[in-house]
Protein backbone atom coordinates (compact mmCIF):
# COMPACT_ATOMS: atom_id res chain seq x y z
CA UNK A 1 0.00 0.00 0.00
CA UNK A 2 1.29 3.43 -0.94
CA UNK A 3 2.29 5.76 1.89
CA UNK A 4 0.67 8.64 -0.03
CA UNK A 5 -3.11 8.73 -0.15
CA UNK A 6 -5.75 10.53 -2.14
CA UNK A 7 -5.87 14.23 -1.33
CA UNK A 8 -8.70 16.64 -0.77
CA UNK A 9 -7.82 20.32 -1.23
CA UNK A 10 -4.14 19.40 -1.11
CA UNK A 11 -4.29 17.52 2.20
CA UNK A 12 -4.36 13.70 2.32
CA UNK A 13 -7.87 12.55 3.15
CA UNK A 14 -6.62 10.22 5.87
CA UNK A 15 -4.90 13.16 7.57
CA UNK A 16 -8.19 15.06 7.72
CA UNK A 17 -10.00 12.04 9.11
CA UNK A 18 -7.28 11.36 11.67
CA UNK A 19 -7.23 15.02 12.65
CA UNK A 20 -10.88 14.82 13.65
CA UNK A 21 -10.09 11.78 15.75
CA UNK A 22 -7.61 13.69 17.89
CA UNK A 23 -9.16 14.60 21.27
CA UNK A 24 -7.98 18.20 20.95
CA UNK A 25 -9.56 18.57 17.52
CA UNK A 26 -12.93 20.25 17.18
CA UNK A 27 -15.22 21.54 14.50
CA UNK A 28 -15.28 25.18 15.55
CA UNK A 29 -18.63 26.22 14.15
CA UNK A 30 -17.03 28.14 11.28
CA UNK A 31 -16.28 25.19 9.00
CA UNK A 32 -12.86 23.72 9.41
CA UNK A 33 -10.70 21.35 11.36
CA UNK A 34 -9.03 22.76 14.44
CA UNK A 35 -6.37 20.74 16.27
CA UNK A 36 -6.65 22.97 19.32
CA UNK A 37 -9.21 22.46 22.06
CA UNK A 38 -10.73 25.57 23.63
CA UNK A 39 -8.59 25.23 26.80
CA UNK A 40 -5.45 24.78 24.67
CA UNK A 41 -6.26 27.85 22.62
CA UNK A 42 -6.90 29.98 25.70
CA UNK A 43 -3.64 28.79 27.31
CA UNK A 44 -1.72 29.53 24.11
CA UNK A 45 -3.27 32.98 23.81
CA UNK A 46 -2.59 33.77 27.46
CA UNK A 47 1.08 32.86 26.99
CA UNK A 48 1.36 35.01 23.87
CA UNK A 49 -0.51 37.91 25.50
CA UNK A 50 1.97 37.87 28.37
CA UNK A 51 4.80 38.23 25.85
CA UNK A 52 3.04 41.08 24.05
CA UNK A 53 2.46 42.93 27.31
CA UNK A 54 6.09 42.57 28.29
CA UNK A 55 7.15 44.40 25.14
CA UNK A 56 4.27 46.77 24.40
CA UNK A 57 3.19 49.74 26.49
CA UNK A 58 -0.45 49.32 27.41
CA UNK A 59 -2.69 52.36 27.85
CA UNK A 60 -2.25 53.35 31.50
CA UNK A 61 -5.17 55.77 31.78
CA UNK A 62 -7.88 53.70 33.54
CA UNK A 63 -10.70 55.72 31.96
CA UNK A 64 -9.44 55.07 28.42
CA UNK A 65 -8.66 51.42 29.16
CA UNK A 66 -12.07 50.80 30.72
CA UNK A 67 -13.85 52.49 27.82
CA UNK A 68 -12.05 50.37 25.22
CA UNK A 69 -12.73 47.11 27.02
CA UNK A 70 -16.39 48.02 27.65
CA UNK A 71 -16.84 48.89 23.98
CA UNK A 72 -15.26 45.55 23.12
CA UNK A 73 -17.50 43.63 25.53
CA UNK A 74 -20.61 45.20 24.01
CA UNK A 75 -19.53 43.79 20.65
CA UNK A 76 -18.23 40.48 21.99
CA UNK A 77 -21.56 39.45 23.47
CA UNK A 78 -22.98 39.52 19.92
CA UNK A 79 -20.25 37.16 18.75
CA UNK A 80 -21.05 34.24 21.05
CA UNK A 81 -17.34 33.40 21.17
CA UNK A 82 -16.41 30.10 22.84
CA UNK A 83 -14.23 31.94 25.36
CA UNK A 84 -14.13 35.35 27.09
CA UNK A 85 -12.83 38.21 24.94
CA UNK A 86 -10.59 40.96 26.31
CA UNK A 87 -9.80 44.18 24.47
CA UNK A 88 -6.78 46.26 25.47
CA UNK A 89 -5.18 49.37 24.00
CA UNK A 90 -1.48 49.67 23.17
CA UNK A 91 0.08 53.13 23.23
CA UNK A 92 1.27 53.48 19.65
CA UNK A 93 0.44 55.91 16.85
CA UNK A 94 0.88 53.15 14.25
CA UNK A 95 -2.51 52.16 12.82
CA UNK A 96 -2.90 48.56 13.85
CA UNK A 97 -5.00 46.05 15.74
CA UNK A 98 -4.51 42.31 16.13
CA UNK A 99 -6.02 39.22 17.66
CA UNK A 100 -4.27 36.41 19.51
CA UNK A 101 -5.71 32.94 20.05
CA UNK A 102 -8.22 32.59 22.84
CA UNK A 103 -9.89 36.00 22.56
CA UNK A 104 -7.02 38.39 23.34
CA UNK A 105 -7.59 41.53 21.23
CA UNK A 106 -5.26 44.54 21.06
CA UNK A 107 -5.85 47.88 19.36
CA UNK A 108 -3.32 50.70 19.01
CA UNK A 109 -4.18 54.13 20.34
CA UNK A 110 -3.52 55.48 16.84
CA UNK A 111 -6.71 53.82 15.62
CA UNK A 112 -8.86 55.75 18.09
CA UNK A 113 -7.07 58.99 17.32
CA UNK A 114 -7.72 58.47 13.61
CA UNK A 115 -11.37 57.40 13.98
CA UNK A 116 -13.95 60.10 13.35
CA UNK A 117 -16.63 58.54 15.56
CA UNK A 118 -17.39 55.65 17.89
CA UNK A 119 -18.90 53.49 15.16
CA UNK A 120 -15.66 53.64 13.13
CA UNK A 121 -13.62 52.64 16.17
CA UNK A 122 -16.11 49.87 16.96
CA UNK A 123 -15.81 48.57 13.40
CA UNK A 124 -12.10 47.81 13.87
CA UNK A 125 -12.70 46.11 17.21
CA UNK A 126 -15.64 44.15 15.76
CA UNK A 127 -13.43 42.88 12.93
CA UNK A 128 -10.84 41.64 15.42
CA UNK A 129 -13.52 39.99 17.54
CA UNK A 130 -14.65 38.26 14.36
CA UNK A 131 -11.19 36.72 14.07
CA UNK A 132 -11.39 35.62 17.70
CA UNK A 133 -14.90 34.15 17.55
CA UNK A 134 -14.12 32.26 14.33
CA UNK A 135 -10.88 30.96 15.91
CA UNK A 136 -8.88 32.03 12.86
CA UNK A 137 -5.49 31.89 14.61
CA UNK A 138 -5.65 28.23 15.57
CA UNK A 139 -7.52 27.24 12.42
CA UNK A 140 -4.74 28.75 10.32
CA UNK A 141 -2.08 27.17 12.54
CA UNK A 142 -3.84 23.84 12.06
CA UNK A 143 -3.69 24.24 8.29
CA UNK A 144 0.06 24.70 8.48
CA UNK A 145 0.49 21.65 10.66
CA UNK A 146 -1.61 19.46 8.37
CA UNK A 147 0.38 20.67 5.37
CA UNK A 148 3.57 19.51 7.09
CA UNK A 149 2.04 16.19 8.05
CA UNK A 150 0.83 15.67 4.46
CA UNK A 151 4.41 15.12 3.31
CA UNK A 152 5.19 12.43 5.90
CA UNK A 153 4.67 8.72 5.06
CA UNK A 154 1.74 7.19 6.94
CA UNK A 155 3.93 4.65 8.74
CA UNK A 156 5.82 7.50 10.38
CA UNK A 157 3.00 9.48 11.92
CA UNK A 158 0.15 7.04 12.59
CA UNK A 159 1.71 5.33 15.67
CA UNK A 160 2.63 8.60 17.36
CA UNK A 161 -0.18 10.81 16.10
CA UNK A 162 -1.57 11.77 19.51
CA UNK A 163 1.88 12.64 20.83
CA UNK A 164 2.68 14.60 17.68
CA UNK A 165 -0.50 16.67 18.03
CA UNK A 166 0.22 17.38 21.68
CA UNK A 167 3.77 18.49 20.87
CA UNK A 168 2.53 20.80 18.13
CA UNK A 169 -0.05 22.36 20.43
CA UNK A 170 2.64 23.01 23.02
CA UNK A 171 5.12 24.61 20.62
CA UNK A 172 2.87 26.54 18.26
CA UNK A 173 3.40 30.00 19.75
CA UNK A 174 6.12 30.96 17.27
CA UNK A 175 4.22 30.27 14.01
CA UNK A 176 0.98 31.73 15.35
CA UNK A 177 2.77 34.83 16.59
CA UNK A 178 3.85 35.70 13.06
CA UNK A 179 0.44 34.85 11.67
CA UNK A 180 -1.06 36.79 8.81
CA UNK A 181 -4.59 35.68 8.22
CA UNK A 182 -5.61 34.44 4.78
CA UNK A 183 -7.79 36.69 2.66
CA UNK A 184 -10.69 34.31 3.19
CA UNK A 185 -10.36 34.74 6.95
CA UNK A 186 -10.06 38.51 6.62
CA UNK A 187 -13.24 38.57 4.56
CA UNK A 188 -15.03 36.39 7.08
CA UNK A 189 -13.94 38.71 9.90
CA UNK A 190 -15.23 41.72 7.92
CA UNK A 191 -18.64 40.11 7.48
CA UNK A 192 -18.85 38.97 11.08
CA UNK A 193 -17.77 42.42 12.21
CA UNK A 194 -20.55 44.28 10.41
CA UNK A 195 -23.07 41.85 11.89
CA UNK A 196 -21.78 42.54 15.40
CA UNK A 197 -21.84 46.29 14.69
CA UNK A 198 -25.44 46.17 13.54
CA UNK A 199 -26.59 44.01 16.44
CA UNK A 200 -24.84 46.34 18.89
CA UNK A 201 -26.72 49.30 17.42
CA UNK A 202 -23.92 50.90 15.38
CA UNK A 203 -24.20 51.98 11.76
CA UNK A 204 -22.41 49.19 9.84
CA UNK A 205 -21.56 51.66 7.08
CA UNK A 206 -18.93 53.00 9.47
CA UNK A 207 -16.79 49.98 8.57
CA UNK A 208 -16.61 51.24 4.97
CA UNK A 209 -15.74 54.73 6.17
CA UNK A 210 -12.94 53.21 8.24
CA UNK A 211 -11.57 51.23 5.28
CA UNK A 212 -11.40 54.44 3.28
CA UNK A 213 -9.88 56.39 6.18
CA UNK A 214 -7.13 53.78 6.62
CA UNK A 215 -6.34 53.81 2.89
CA UNK A 216 -6.28 57.62 2.84
CA UNK A 217 -3.98 57.74 5.87
CA UNK A 218 -1.48 55.40 4.24
CA UNK A 219 -1.50 57.46 1.02
CA UNK A 220 -0.88 60.69 2.91
CA UNK A 221 1.61 59.24 5.40
CA UNK A 222 3.32 56.11 4.07
CA UNK A 223 4.27 53.81 6.93
CA UNK A 224 1.59 55.14 9.30
CA UNK A 225 -0.43 51.98 8.80
CA UNK A 226 1.01 48.66 9.98
CA UNK A 227 2.15 46.28 7.24
CA UNK A 228 -0.13 43.74 8.90
CA UNK A 229 -3.11 45.98 8.12
CA UNK A 230 -1.90 46.44 4.57
CA UNK A 231 -1.82 42.66 4.08
CA UNK A 232 -5.62 42.64 4.31
CA UNK A 233 -7.65 42.24 1.09
CA UNK A 234 -7.54 45.22 -1.30
CA UNK A 235 -9.72 48.03 0.00
CA UNK A 236 -11.93 48.18 -3.11
CA UNK A 237 -12.66 44.46 -2.84
CA UNK A 238 -13.41 44.73 0.88
CA UNK A 239 -15.75 47.66 0.31
CA UNK A 240 -17.67 45.86 -2.43
CA UNK A 241 -18.18 42.74 -0.31
CA UNK A 242 -19.02 44.74 2.79
CA UNK A 243 -21.55 46.90 0.95
CA UNK A 244 -23.24 43.76 -0.37
CA UNK A 245 -23.41 42.30 3.13
CA UNK A 246 -24.76 45.55 4.60
CA UNK A 247 -27.45 45.54 1.91
CA UNK A 248 -28.67 42.21 3.23
CA UNK A 249 -28.93 43.66 6.75
CA UNK A 250 -31.61 46.10 5.57
CA UNK A 251 -30.01 49.07 7.26
CA UNK A 252 -32.56 51.69 8.28
CA UNK A 253 -31.50 55.33 8.30
CA UNK A 254 -31.67 56.88 11.74
CA UNK A 255 -31.86 53.54 13.52
CA UNK A 256 -28.18 53.28 14.32
CA UNK A 257 -25.73 55.12 16.56
CA UNK A 258 -22.81 56.78 14.81
CA UNK A 259 -21.18 58.65 17.66
CA UNK A 260 -21.40 59.34 21.38
CA UNK A 261 -20.28 62.14 23.66
CA UNK A 262 -18.29 59.57 25.64
CA UNK A 263 -16.22 58.68 22.59
CA UNK A 264 -15.43 62.37 22.03
CA UNK A 265 -14.47 62.85 25.68
CA UNK A 266 -12.27 59.76 25.85
CA UNK A 267 -10.64 60.49 22.50
CA UNK A 268 -9.85 64.05 23.63
CA UNK A 269 -8.42 62.65 26.86
CA UNK A 270 -6.33 60.13 24.90
CA UNK A 271 -4.90 62.76 22.54
CA UNK A 272 -4.23 65.14 25.39
CA UNK A 273 -2.48 62.49 27.47
CA UNK A 274 -0.10 61.31 24.75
Amino acid sequence: MSSRLTTLFGVPLVVQLLACAVPACAQDGHKGVNLYSIPQEIALGRQMAAEVEKQARLEADPIVAEYINRLGQNLAIRANAPFPVSVKMIQSDEINAFTLPGGFVYINSGVMKMADNEAELASVIAHEIGHAAARHATRQATRGQLAKIAGIPLAVFIPGWAGFAAQQAATAAAPVASLRFSRAYETEADLLGIRYLSEAGYDPNASIDMFERIASTERKTPGAVSKLFLSHPPTSDRITKTQAAIGKLKVEAGRYVLNTSEFEAVRTRLIGGN
